[in-house]
Formats: C-alpha cells, structure tokens, sequence
C-alpha cells in the first residue's frame, strides 16, 4: 500500500521517529532504565505538537491506538509524567533545529531560494477578554525566526528567543544555522532584516546573494554600506520572499498560535516542537 493511502497519522508517527533517530542516540545515558529510547520519547511529542493535545491526551490516543504505537514502536505507551520530564530535560530549540535538518535531508530538496522571516507566538491561552478583564497584558511574545526553503516550505533554520526585539537581533545565529545544513543561491527578506552585517554573512561566510530592502537612513536619501548600497532594486523573484510567511501562517493554522507550557525552557520547546511538528506534516 502507498503512503498516501495509508492513515496520515501514522504516516506522521513513523517519519517523527525516523529524524529523532537520526539525531538522538537511543537512551541518554549507559544507566538509563531503558524502558523507552529518546527517539521514542520525541515521536510522542511531536504526535503531541501535531495533534495539539496536553500530555495526559498524547497517551491516552496511544492507549487507543495499535497503528501508533507500533508506528513509534512502542510496546507499552509511556506515562504522561515521562514525556513531560523528558521534554524539560531534553528537548531544546537547538535539538529541533537539528532535527529538523535532518527533515530536510530525508526530503532532499532542491535548494535555490530560501525565505527569511520571523513570528510570534502567544506564552499563554487566555483569552482577550479574560485578559481585559483582568487588568493585565501580556509583556511578551515568544518569538520564532525562521530560514525557510522556497517550494518545498521546509524550515532550514530555527531560532526560538523572546519579543519584541528587532529581527536583526536573531539573524547571525539564524544564519548560521541555516548555513550548516546548506547552500542556497538566494535569500529574499523583509526590511526588518537591513542590515549591512546580515548582507556580509550571506556574501562572505555563506556565499550566498541576499537581497533585503535597505531602509533609508540618510537626509539625503543616500544608504550606506558596501552591500546595503546594492539594495536600490530586487529581482521579481523577491516575491518568494512570501513563501516564509505561508510557512509561518499554515503553522498556526495547524498548531495553534498560543502556547500551553508555563516555563520558559519549555515554552522555547514547544514553540520548536509545533515548527517540527508542521514541518513533519508536510
């Protein structure tokens, strides 16, 4: 039977388990109980991301279900507290970004063009008008920024920090990022990311042409730096710029816009968890 014929959930279930095995080794340590691999533990929580369930929900479905739990190889479904300390101790944004390149190198994509952008997500569910009611409001954001492929819309960099700040503020290590898993020709992004050391990295470290509207500055109208100066025109093909921003909406979309965790380690984890969650989707 081809995949696209088989359940999707399942479908899902087997790829999350295949990346988390890609990157993590099967138990953290020689003295680990032994009772779940790591890469296990991660599956369910992207199954968890994916399905936008609390953690007792997650095992409750695996309970219910033969195809996932022999999808995530699962002889027993784990308790509720052990994905929940395993994803306190484990999961990181930088462990997500991993995996999702590896995603990536199970698509094998083509890469010409990617997108650069970033998003905010809520840090807690209430409601607006419980909020109002309330007398306060939220301080923050949990912000993701996102290197995205063109076509495709796979992540190929992902950095989880706090809002509001200027996008330039994650873009050197968002770069970096990106840069370790490939070699595109393009980047395309929005005037949030002018700056003449986001050109430089692109040109120089990267080899990579990036084209960012250059936001003037001058009374004169003029634009400094050597490659921001470059910035008077962008090929039509900026347009893909939008691809970043399909990506981000199609993952609140599917996801939800607003986080659960109450911490701020495990909110970054979740917010990563959804983007690799979506992309594994895809």
């Amino acid at each position: 039977m081809k995949s696209s014929e088989r359940n999707r959930l399942v479908v899902v279930a087997e790829l999350a388990l295949a990346v988390a095995a890609d990157e993590l080794p099967a138990y953290s340590c020689p003295k680990s109980p032994r009772r779940f691999t790591q890469p296990q533990l991660l599956a369910c929580l992207i199954l968890r991301a994916y399905l936008k369930q609390t953690y007792r929900g997650i095992t409750d479905l695996l309970a219910a279900s033969d195809d996932l739990r022999r999808a995530v190889g699962l002889g027993r479904v784990p308790d509720f507290s052990t994905l929940q300390r395993f994803a306190d101790r484990a999961v990181t944004p930088d462990l997500i970004d991993r995996v999702l390149g590896r995603v990536v190198e199970r698509v094998g994509p083509v890469i010409e063009d990617v997108a650069m952008d970033a998003t905010g997500m809520e840090p807690s569910n209430a409601s607006a008008y419980y909020t109002a009611r309330r007398g306060t409001r939220h301080k923050g954001y949990v912000k993701l920024s996102l290197v995205v492929i063109c076509g495709c819309l796979l992540p190929l960099g992902l950095v989880v920090s706090r809002g509001p700040r200027h996008d330039t503020s994650e873009a050197a290590d968002l770069l970096d990022k990106a840069s370790d898993k490939a070699r595109p020709k393009r980047l395309f992004a929005d005037k949030g990311y002018d700056a003449e050391r986001v050109h430089e990295f692109c040109y120089r470290v990267w080899k990579v042409r990036s084209y960012i509207p250059a936001v003037v500055k001058r009374k004169d109208g003029g634009i400094g730096g050597h490659f921001r100066s470059r910035m008077g025109t962008v090929p039509k093909a900026y347009g893909k710029r939008w691809h970043a921003e399909s990506f981000m909406s199609g993952l609140k979309r599917t996801t939800g816009s607003a986080l659960t965790s109450r911490k701020d380690n495990t909110l970054d984890a979740e917010a990563a968890l959804r983007v690799l969650a979506y992309s594994v989707r895809r």
